[in-house]
């Protein structure tokens, strides 16, 4: 044993167990193995199949485990529908005393709680006592708030129904709470699969749900692989599906539910940026390295693995970015001076071994800690390459180890545009002196979370959720409870008869009742990049009226159509960036303009058959809809979040970028308007494809364009069969958003084909709106619809 002397003259950490027998005494007590939790009792597995839990440090069996079948997530999902009637008939205030409860007994647990963590996960103590488990409860406690609020704050929302959860086995207790503790809150009801390799402390929270008292069948937690995540999926009876995990598997997911009505949210993979500046506190961000690759061994999908350092510091950091690797210990997670402990699974370790091994063919330089590793369990150093490329593997591929990448830049331009270089958007980190720099850079980074000057801040008060390939929806904050309600007027909406898109005629049509010379055709052309172009194609359609009269032909728009128009609204991107008291004259002169041909318009809907009176009610409403949004356009503000750390933690409203809208049939005009002013006030360009049988009112609009400033390729309008260019906006990677309203197999269709790009979509499962109601037309949920938050971090404070 060392003197004390010889530890003043090595600052050597010596062992520091924490004590695990009492976590022992559980699992033991268990030691037939664990099962089901539904209806507010663990019943047995209707299958016999098992499978083994393992301490990943040490190689030990921890316990046995059901495997969930299709009849046991049946059962589950029929718990969960029998208890939603009464739990979402409760006042928010008795919801909100059962969540309170439930924090109450976790914070009670909390050591019983990280020990066991940590035995499951292999993450180290620390990182589980101080972080995890604390923000476990602190979910419960903030939306034990929101149950308290929620009738008055989302006043015209409702819960969803039966919400499936899917958690991955990073965060296994803190992804529970992210999931669990607003779908609660809201009023849903929940069946979570927990992940394979890490189902304990879910168990563990089943029996907590069960001494505080909450009411049978409201949470129901089936164990199993990925079988058993894939029929919770599929399960017609669940109304939301909820997944935290691969990109690659919710690409899988967003397929599966495509046009099954299930709402979804997805917080998927990343590649985050770590920014380093000359001016940065270096040694600051010497540590947030740490702290954002070598947290939790690097299994974290925000983890900075992707280092960008200002030229004339490289060297400078690098170095002293070694010096502290070496430092690091790795070994026992159990052991409270441990900085990293145990890799997850050794299918886990291979992927990473194989990995840096591609890394290194590629002729990237690694480095490694020079750190004893345990004989035993899954370990993997402490590593970095560079003399990498941005196309490299390793600099592109999500690893989800201890391995980061470091490469350099010389401006902040520079900067921004390899941060952005990716398929991901979940969260990048800043580090600048100059706060000016760092909150520019975070306004241009595409991603959902920024942290600056620091790194992994998370907090139940704060959305976290990701932009692009990173998924889409929120958890966290008042952006997160959203994803658990649903307006109260889309849940009135009349259930869809599925109806076929009549073929649209390019054939001569018959020859008009008309007498005397023929009138002097004006040809309706696609509206693309500020300017008229003729379909490429070469063909147009022939329009009708709903008697049958033929009105005109317009341009039969393609696929190659739909790719000019996306360019020329990518090439718009300045909207995005004009402030929204610019974006609100623009509008306001399309209002202005198209109150001026009022009666045009008018009568171009009675051609198509409208009333003399429905056709001017629709043309009144467009355009006191277009004042409504160009009031909205500077007023629909953003949030300072009120988290937990030192920190001015802005809640920014942002644009997809390019959005794709098919309007319906019904209210050719209005349903345009509706459509395409809510997601250009809020900075987006779009694609729009106006109705396909009446389109005409839309091509008559973009001579109300072309007089109203709006700047060129903001609006494009390519005309032609709806479900055929939805597919191809669809599958466009630089289509950002996707809205549809047609059939309910079109919808399916879009839906389906998004999952390419995994673009958030909006659609109305064939279900025709009302466009005439403002509650239905109208509002806070469409603009909602065209922005996406980013939560930027900012501390303050010596």
């Amino acid at each position: 044993m060392p003197t004390v002397k010889e530890i003043l003259q090595t600052m050597d950490y010596g062992p520091a167990p924490e004590a695990d027998n009492h976590v022992t005494a559980w699992l033991a007590s268990h030691e037939k193995g664990f099962k089901h939790f539904i209806g507010g009792s663990f019943v047995a597995s209707k299958g016999k199949d098992t499978f083994e839990v393992v301490n990943p440090a040490r190689d030990t069996l921890l316990a046995k485990v059901a495997a969930g079948t299709a009849e046991d997530v049946d059962a589950a999902v029929k718990a969960a529908r029998k208890a939603f009637p009464a739990w979402s008939a409760l006042p928010g205030h008795e919801r909100a005393r059962y969540l309170y409860a439930i924090a109450r007994h976790i914070q009670k647990r909390e050591r019983f709680l990280s020990v066991l963590e940590t035995l499951d996960n292999g993450k180290p103590i620390r990182e589980s006592r101080d972080i995890d488990i604390p923000l476990v409860a602190r979910h419960f406690y903030h939306h034990a708030g929101w149950a308290e609020l929620v009738e008055t704050e989302f006043a015209g929302y409702g819960p969803v129904g039966v919400c499936g959860q899917i958690i991955p086995w990073n965060f296994p207790l803190l992804m529970l709470a992210w999931k669990i503790a607003p779908a609660l809150a809201a009023g849903n009801t929940v069946v979570l699969k927990p992940a394979e390799f890490t189902p304990l402390t879910a168990l563990a929270f089943a029996e907590i749900c069960r001494e505080a008292g909450l009411p049978d069948g409201v949470v129901n937690i089936v164990t199993g692989d990925g079988a058993t995540g894939a029929a919770l999926v599929a399960h017609p009876d669940v109304d939301k599906i909820a997944f935290t995990g691969s990109t690659e598997v919710g690409r899988l997911i967003r397929q599966a539910t495509a046009g099954s009505g299930k709402k979804l949210s997805l917080e998927l993979g990343g590649k985050s940026p770590f920014i380093v500046y000359e001016d940065a506190d270096l040694d600051g961000a010497v540590e947030g390295v740490v702290d954002a690759i070598w947290f939790n061994q690097g299994q974290v999908c925000c983890a900075g693995s992707r280092l960008l350092i200002q030229e004339g510091i490289a060297e400078r950091f690098l170095g002293k970015l070694r010096r502290r690797m070496e430092t690091l210990r790795v070994g026992d997670p159990l052991d409270k001076s441990v900085d990293m402990g145990a890799i997850v699974a050794p299918v886990q370790l291979q992927r990473i071994q194989a990995l840096v091994k591609k890394g290194e063919e590629e002729g990237g330089t690694l480095w490694q800690a020079d750190c004893a590793l345990p004989a035993k369990g899954n370990f993997f150093p402490p590593s970095i390459f560079i003399d990498v490329e941005p196309s490299s593997t390793v600099s592109e591929v999500e690893i989800f180890g201890p391995v980061a990448v470091a490469m350099t830049f010389r401006t902040p331009d520079e900067a921004v545009q390899l941060a952005n270089h990716t398929r991901y958007g979940l969260a990048a980190s800043i580090w600048s002196e100059n706060i000016n720099r760092a909150l520019d850079t975070a306004a241009r980074m595409k991603a959902g979370v920024v942290w600056v000057n620091s790194t992994n801040l998370f907090d139940a008060a704060a959305g976290f959720g990701g932009y692009r390939e990173s998924g889409f929806g929120r958890e966290g904050g008042r952006e997160g409870l959203y994803e658990y309600l649903k307006p109260d007027w889309e849940k009135s909406l009349p259930a869809a008869e599925d109806s076929k898109a009549a073929a649209l005629g390019v054939a001569p049509a018959e020859a008009p009742a008309v007498t005397g010379l023929p009138s002097i055709d004006r040809t309706a052309k696609l509206f693309v990049g500020g300017k008229q172009a003729r379909p490429d194609s070469g063909y147009s359609y022939t329009v009708k009226s709903t008697a049958g009269a033929t009105l005109g032909q317009a341009g039969l728009g393609n696929r190659k159509d739909i790719r000019n128009a996306v360019e020329a609204a990518t090439k718009a991107g300045g909207w995005g960036a004009a402030t929204a008291h610019n974006r609100a004259q623009v509008l306001y002169y399309i209002a202005e303009n198209l109150s001026a041909r009022a009666a045009e318009f008018e009568q171009r809907l009675v051609s198509y058959g409208h009333s003399a009176k429905a056709a001017k009610a629709e043309v009144e409403k467009a355009v006191r809809r277009i004042f409504y949004y160009a009031a909205q356009a500077d007023k629909y503000d953003g949030r300072v979040h009120s988290t937990r750390s030192r920190n001015v933690t802005l809640a920014m409203n942002e644009p997809f970028g390019v959005v794709g809208i098919l309007c319906p049939d019904e209210a050719p005009l209005l349903g345009f308007v509706s459509l395409v002013l809510p997601a250009i006030a809020m900075g987006n360009r779009v694609v729009v494809v106006p109705s396909p049988a009446f389109p005409l009112a839309a091509t008559d609009f973009y001579q109300i364009l072309e007089t109203s400033d709006v700047p060129a390729g903001v609006i494009n309008i390519v005309t032609g069969a709806r479900d055929e260019l939805a597919k191809t906006l669809a599958e466009h990677d630089d289509v950002d958003a996707l809205w549809y309203h047609g059939s309910k197999s079109g919808a399916a269709s879009a839906e389906k084909a998004s999952a390419g790009n995994l673009k958030a979509t909006w659609t109305n499962q064939g279900r025709a709106i009302d466009w005439l109601r403002d509650a239905q037309a109208q509002g806070a949920d469409y603009l909602r619809h065209a922005t996406q938050v980013k939560n930027i971090w900012v501390p303050y404070g010596e």
